[in-house]
C-alpha cells in the first residue's frame, strides 16, 4: 500500500502532463490543416532537380 503513494501521485503528473501538451499542441495550430497533410502525402511532386539531373544522364 506504500508504492500507491508514490504511484498515484506519479499517474496524476504524468497525465496532466500529457494533458498540458495537448492543450499546447491545439493552441499552437497543430490540427487545424488535418486534410492537408494527408494530400501531401499522396500527391506526386517531382523535384525540378531530380528532373534535371535524370536529363543529364540520359544526355550523355
Amino acid at each position: 500500500m506504500d508504492v500507491l503513494l508514490i504511484l498515484v501521485p506519479a499517474a496524476l503528473f504524468l497525465g496532466g502532463l500529457g494533458l498540458a501538451a495537448f492543450i499546447w499542441a491545439l493552441k499552437s495550430g497543430q490540427y487545424d490543416d488535418l486534410d492537408g497533410a494527408a494530400w501531401r502525402a499522396i500527391m506526386d511532386d517531382e523535384d525540378d532537380d531530380q528532373d534535371d539531373a535524370v536529363s543529364r544522364v540520359r544526355n550523355q
